[in-house]
């Protein structure tokens, strides 16, 4: 393998490895055990589940315990507003100006950043051990402060340090940001299995059943994930060859998932953003609401299943650019058999991309709230959905693709180098 990068694997697992050390520095000023004891009580509603993206840091009171969600929640706002306002949508596709597209984000982030950290703080006053023991260790004013300036510095820390994945390293840096705190809550996730098992609390057929449900999810995330229309196209050049026309045949690729793990993770932010923010609240009607938004409750899936669908509609017609493709085409002399030129090459590829959408957007959905339906029947007494193992298996074959496409980009150099 090419040293180049062999360097950029090894930049990408030193930035994760900085990622995981964060998650155990906590926010001064709180007690870690009374954390602990709350979070082995609640590890099947809406705080198990954001502690599972986080890597267990929510649990430990981390300065990156808000992760990545609110780079992540801000990047959703303007990716709408783009969409919605043509000035900021031709800003992003101008590079001084994605600059400063870029620039606003970050200061969403801070925003939504400070109101979650203070939510937060709020909340934990109220937070006291078995013993009565309050959660806070200093003046509440005082740990506000802390907290908030604590957990912005953290989110901040992890922005930079996915973007610099992305630059320099291989793959998507959130992604993999996200990849590895799921990751990292697997052994303690097998061990607490195996415990329950072993007191009784869950039979060795229900743990063998749920195994059984995640070699299925693995299997048919990569089956789906690998399909992909081709749509055949002919290039005509002309080509001197005993004076006759040569045509080249190629094909565009239109994958049945278009949009990727984008929308599982911004359906999980949009969801956890208002539970982190009602967290904190006693008035009873806010804890209704949020006993409703909880992740073992239908209503919740429900949601989910529908932001996944409209977030994969949503950005697949970001990444997949039907008329810019037309025109290149034409541009190129190339043409799909039995469709015009321009207009019409342009219609036929949204329909084919809308199809195949159609079936992505259902199958994301299905993946990230069936899991869990099965698991509730079963009466496993915890959370499990298919989002994790969605985001694990999708990160890993992306990050895949993309060394791939760094070992043969290097042959290729090479080759060119030596004139062959």
């Amino acid at each position: 393998m090419n040293q180049q990068i062999v360097n950029k694997i090894l930049i990408t697992i030193g930035f994760l490895f900085i990622y995981r050390l964060l998650a155990y520095v906590p926010v001064p000023g709180v007690d870690t055990a009374v954390l602990a004891s709350f979070f082995d009580s609640h590890q099947a509603d809406a705080l198990g589940l954001f502690n599972m993206f986080s890597g267990k840091a929510v649990e430990r009171l981390s300065i990156i315990s808000l992760g990545i969600m609110p780079y992540i929640t801000a990047s959703i706002i303007m990716e709408l507003l783009a969409a919605t306002f043509p000035n900021l949508g031709q800003m992003k596709k101008e590079r001084d100006g994605m600059v400063k597209y870029m620039q606003i984000i970050r200061y969403a982030t801070i925003v939504i950043t400070i109101v979650q950290a203070i939510g937060v703080s709020i909340g934990l006053q109220s937070m006291t051990g078995k013993d009565g023991g309050s959660a806070i260790l200093v003046d509440h004013s005082t740990f506000i402060l802390l907290a908030t300036v604590s957990m912005l510095a953290g989110t901040m820390l992890l922005m930079w340090i996915g973007e610099q994945i992305t630059q320099s390293g291989i793959g998507n840096g959130v992604s993999l940001i996200i990849f590895a705190g799921i990751v990292s809550a697997i052994p303690s996730g097998l061990s607490h299995a195996i415990t329950m098992v072993n007191t009784g609390a869950m039979s060795i057929f229900s743990l063998l059943a749920i195994i059984a449900l995640v070699v299925a999810t693995v299997l048919v995330i990569i089956y789906v994930e690998l399909g992909e229309r081709r749509i055949p196209v002919t290039y005509a050049k002309k080509t001197m060859l005993q004076n006759q026309n040569k045509r080249v045949m190629n094909y565009i690729p239109v994958k049945v998932n278009l949009s990727g793990v984008i929308p599982v993770i911004f359906a999980s932010a949009i969801l956890m953003f208002p539970m982190t923010v009602m967290s904190s609240s006693t008035n009873p009607y806010v804890q209704a609401v949020a006993d409703v938004l909880n992740p073992s409750h239908y209503f919740f899936n429900i949601l989910q299943f529908l932001f996944i669908v409209f977030f994969a509609f949503f950005y697949a017609s970001i990444v997949f650019n039907a008329k810019d493709i037309s025109d290149n085409l034409k541009r190129q002399g190339g043409f799909i058999p039995g469709v015009r030129p321009g207009e019409s090459t342009k219609e036929f590829l949204n329909e084919t991309a809308g199809r195949l959408t159609v079936t992505g957007a259902i199958y994301l959905g299905l993946i990230a709230t069936l899991p869990w339906v099965i698991v509730k029947g079963m009466g496993v007494p915890f959370f499990f959905g298919g989002t994790a193992v969605l985001i694990v298996v999708q990160v890993a074959l992306d990050t895949m693709r993309r060394i791939e496409a760094q070992v043969y980009m290097s042959k290729y150099q090479t080759l060119s180098a030596v004139g062959l």
